[in-house]
């Protein structure tokens, strides 16, 4: 493919991100009034949100999977349509309950689009040149995250718009992705006979789903140490026992145990659950803070956050294109983890009455870390792998990233829970208010409802107990870093995922006879029905990747 062509395929991909992301994103302004309009309760409010992360977590490896067995185009086309229509059905909700379970087929669709475009981007771009598309890719994931709350706040606003638009506002768009991807996503679709594991993917997405619900539960509608607490972690614990057994036995294993042998996959994997414990955590209590500790509108909590997205964007950019020139990536993600440590630790320092400017300098300096740190995670992995793991590989940090990101949201506002009752009840013992050694009674649904002065004190601790999450978020940092400099550096290839399956094909060929035909090795079906034009011995791969 050439500069332009390579250029084509992306907005079709990036567009379809963008709605993914966009639509993620955009009901959070609008959840309070679906809510209050829907007559739903506090913890439907929790559901709502957790039913599309549970279901992203749990597809996102089967998604992989099935790209390395498919036509990662239709793929992709497939995954943003069950995401289209999820969202479409969601705007048609009458109740909270069926609400919550459209939201769990958008889950479905995003787990697809998360894993299959970094896929399908991997599989067109060699790990060497793909530096210089990480610009694009950092500014469409960075603008959805800003825009979609900006976006349906100005919407639950206009009167004759009203909260339902929140999921229809992105279908137009989605039209115009899969259009976009039709005409321009020409990645060769592979014929072999597969074998899917059914039974393992049921394992898997049921294990994750029970784990993930045990700890998003755990603390508010049980206790820890409760008997219900102990089932879920045993069943969830079974389950994923039986599939890591199924994992063994079958010939096309959803999530191949050989990757973790993989030494470079293996470190990575664990870099990206401490990366996604700290980054979603912390940033789910970063809008909190805002909101309630300095009383900033939701729209001004999100125009607050900019200098983390902002640095974030320019460093995947700067970083992306070094990269390229260098080839060399371990210095850069190394230096992203420093920085990742030092922004985590200076937000650790914050409280209720830390200047704005102050803050706005540290997540700027995490942005820059994290710009440099996640995705190149990624192309570190996707440049050791063999072709035919590329998708299952790529999947799999990003499954162990959110899966890290879930946790992190639950244990953290466990954290944060404990930390706030108790400054609270400080708080109140220091103005001469006896609150009986607790302040389960002063939560956020009550601020509104306090006197201005009892208020203030609950709104204060929430300002100094946000420090104690980014405490936890920076020594999970450091473990991230620590981890990340046992990573042995390989150069990175130059030959895209496509072109390497190619010159695999050719060997099985030349191994079987002399190219009398394929050995087990599949069958190449491009658009136009046409033979590729460059494989392995016509010409060298540096020169197909520099066209």
């Amino acid at each position: 493919m050439t500069h332009r062509q390579t250029l084509e395929a992306l907005s079709g991909l990036l567009l379809g991100m963008f709605v993914a992301f966009l639509s993620s994103t955009i009901v959070s302004n609008a959840l309070p009034t679906i809510i209050a309009d829907l007559h739903g309760s506090q913890d439907q409010y929790t559901w709502v949100v957790t039913a599309t992360l549970l279901a992203s977590t749990a597809t996102t490896p089967i998604w992989g999977k099935f790209a390395d067995l498919f036509s990662k185009k239709l793929l992709v086309q497939i995954s943003l349509t069950i995401f289209t229509l999820g969202s479409i059905a969601a705007g048609f909700s009458s109740s909270v309950g069926m609400l919550i379970g459209f939201r769990a087929v958008q889950g479905v669709g995003l787990g697809g689009l998360q894993s299959l475009v970094i896929i399908a981007i991997a599989a067109m771009i060699s790990p060497r040149e793909r530096g210089r598309y990480a610009g694009p890719i950092a500014a469409v994931m960075s603008v959805a995250t800003v825009a979609g709350p900006l976006i349906g706040g100005v919407i639950v606003d206009t009167s004759w718009l009203g909260w339902r638009w929140c999921f229809f506002v992105g279908a137009p768009l989605a039209v115009i992705a899969l259009f976009l991807i039709q005409r321009t996503l020409n990645i060769p679709l592979v014929k072999r006979k597969v074998s899917i594991d059914y039974l393992g993917a049921a394992l898997l997405a049921g294990g994750v789903c029970v784990l993930l619900i045990w700890v998003t539960l755990a603390g508010n509608d049980f206790a820890w140490g409760s008997s219900t607490s102990i089932t879920l972690v045993a069943i969830g614990v079974v389950l994923l026992a039986l599939m890591v057994f199924v994992e063994t036995r079958v010939a096309e294993p959803i999530i191949p145990l050989r990757l973790f042998r993989d030494r470079t996959t293996a470190l990575v994997i664990v870099a990206s659950i401490a990366v996604g414990v700290a980054l979603f955590g912390g940033a789910v209590f970063l809008g909190q803070y805002f909101q309630i500790a300095r009383g900033y509108s939701p729209t001004a909590a999100g125009l607050l956050s900019l200098p983390m997205i902002i640095g974030s964007m320019v460093s995947a950019t700067v970083s992306g294109q070094l990269i390229s020139k260098t080839g060399k990536w371990k210095n850069v993600i190394v230096t992203g983890a420093v920085l990742m440590v030092l922004g985590f630790g200076l937000l650790a320092t914050i409280d209720h009455e830390t200047d704005m400017v102050l803050i706005g300098a540290y997540l700027a300096l995490l942005g820059l870390g994290l710009g440099m740190t996640m995705q190149n995670l990624v192309l570190a992995v996707q440049n050791t792998v063999a072709p035919g793991d590329l998708g299952t590989a790529s999947s799999t940090v990003t499954f162990f990233r959110s899966l890290g990101g879930t946790v992190g949201v639950s244990v953290l506002g466990a954290v944060l829970a404990t930390q706030v009752s108790n400054l609270t009840v400080s708080g109140l013992a220091a103005a001469g208010v006896d609150s009986g050694g607790s302040a389960s009674g002063a939560g956020i649904g009550q601020l509104n409802e306090l006197p201005p002065a009892i208020a203030g004190i609950v709104r204060a601790a929430y300002g100094d107990g946000t420090a104690r999450v980014f405490l936890i978020s920076a020594v999970l940092a450091v473990i991230s870093l620590i981890t990340i400099l046992f990573i042995r550096e390989v150069p990175l290839r130059s030959q895209s995922g496509e072109e390497m399956r190619l010159d695999a094909e050719q060997a099985a060929r030349a191994a079987g006879g002399g190219g009398a035909g394929p050995v087990d090795s599949p069958a190449v079906d491009h658009r136009d029905g046409s033979r590729p034009q460059a494989v392995a011995g016509t010409v060298p791969a540096g020169e197909r990747r520099r066209d």
